[in-house]
């Protein structure tokens, strides 16, 4: 099958590699649509990697053992490779799995876990199925452009008498956008580049200017004088936390999505400050609510998946990422008729 690799520092290649084969609770699945995440930073910061990805919506084509997955299903695929017996893999949180699953040695295999590739070997707990009425592209988004914010969003029991600011307008606030206004919320956001702006403004966000010094007035006279009942942090920016508390009502709510260096923030106890850390989100218990949300937000996911590449074309695609002139941006293995 083809693969995508970093091969030499700032350099990615499709290469060759072998077919992933299934065993027992291992499924393979023929990948469709491979959204791309943060792999573009690797190569530019000049890292090796012969394992891209950890995104993916697809349909399975060899189904092993399993009694939970069947050939022919479409499903997406969750990220890591969880043990499934811990406690956080039996609540469904396996993304903060301690014993994750080297699935590669169980199987003797070489290759298989990555998913800028045209076939990913899964455990079948760690597949999502896919009604018929969505398709791939639009299921796809049920990993990182909408699984992070999907957590900020319920934990913070995000509503529509909240108005919420999003700190950052990659994917990933894009996803938070999409959150804010399926729940009927208001949504502030902070960011400078244009074409985020533009993006995020399509999805119904006003957006602001982090630099502008009057920001503090404007968000108080977008909130009749209070401030936000609660914030997204998604840039990794470090002094974020400590201005979005800053532009916050008292009681409010934070989510920190983006993974970064220590953070500060003012004294809580005067605030009443709840802090989320959101990394994934539970498919197991909120698999039918995420799959609603797609549902009902195609036209704006068709807004945040900006551009569409075939996988031999990975390396054009780092480079747009490395401009921020985009969305989301999606790999297709099998190319636009797969779709």
């Amino acid at each position: 099958m083809r693969a995508a690799a970093i091969t030499a520092p700032g350099v990615v290649e499709v290469v060759d590699r072998p077919e992933p084969v299934a065993h027992d609770d291992l499924v393979v699945v023929k990948i469709v649509v491979a959204p791309m995440c943060t792999e573009h930073k690797d190569r530019r910061a000049g890292n090796l990697s012969d394992s891209l990805g950890h995104e993916a919506a697809g349909v399975v084509v060899d189904a092993g053992r399993s009694h939970r997955v069947s050939v022919g299903d479409r499903v997406v695929v969750m990220p890591q490779f969880g043990c499934g017996r811990c406690r956080y893999c039996t609540a469904g949180e396996h993304i903060y799995c301690p014993f994750p699953r080297d699935v590669l040695a169980e199987t003797g295999q070489s290759y298989g876990t990555a998913t800028f590739a045209q076939y990913v070997l899964k455990p079948d707990w760690l597949l999502l199925p896919v009604p018929d009425d969505i398709d791939l592209l639009h299921a796809s988004a049920a990993c990182c452009l909408l699984g992070p914010s999907f957590t900020a969003a319920t934990r913070m029991h995000l509503g529509a008498t909240d108005t919420v600011l999003v700190a950052g307008l990659g994917p990933v606030g894009l996803g938070a956008v999409i959150h804010g206004r399926s729940r009927g919320a208001r949504v502030l956001a902070l960011e400078t580049h244009p074409h985020r702006v533009e993006l995020a403004t399509a999805l119904g966000a006003r957006v602001l200017d982090p630099f502008d010094p009057e920001l503090g007035e404007l968000v108080r006279a977008e909130t009749g004088g209070w401030g936000v009942d609660a914030s997204i942090e998604t840039s990794g920016v470090a002094a974020n936390p400590a201005v979005l508390a800053g532009l916050s009502a008292r009681r409010a709510r934070m989510a920190i999505i983006a993974w970064g260096s220590d953070i500060s923030l003012p004294p809580l106890v005067p605030l009443g400050l709840d802090i989320h850390g959101c990394w994934h989100w539970n498919h197991q218990v909120h698999g039918s609510a995420m799959i609603s949300t797609i549902r009902s937000s195609t036209d704006a996911l068709d807004t945040a998946i900006t551009d569409r590449f075939d996988l031999e074309r990975v390396s054009e695609a780092m480079d747009l990422q490395d401009t921020g002139r985009c969305g989301k941006v999606v790999l297709l293995p099998f190319g636009e008729e797969a779709l």
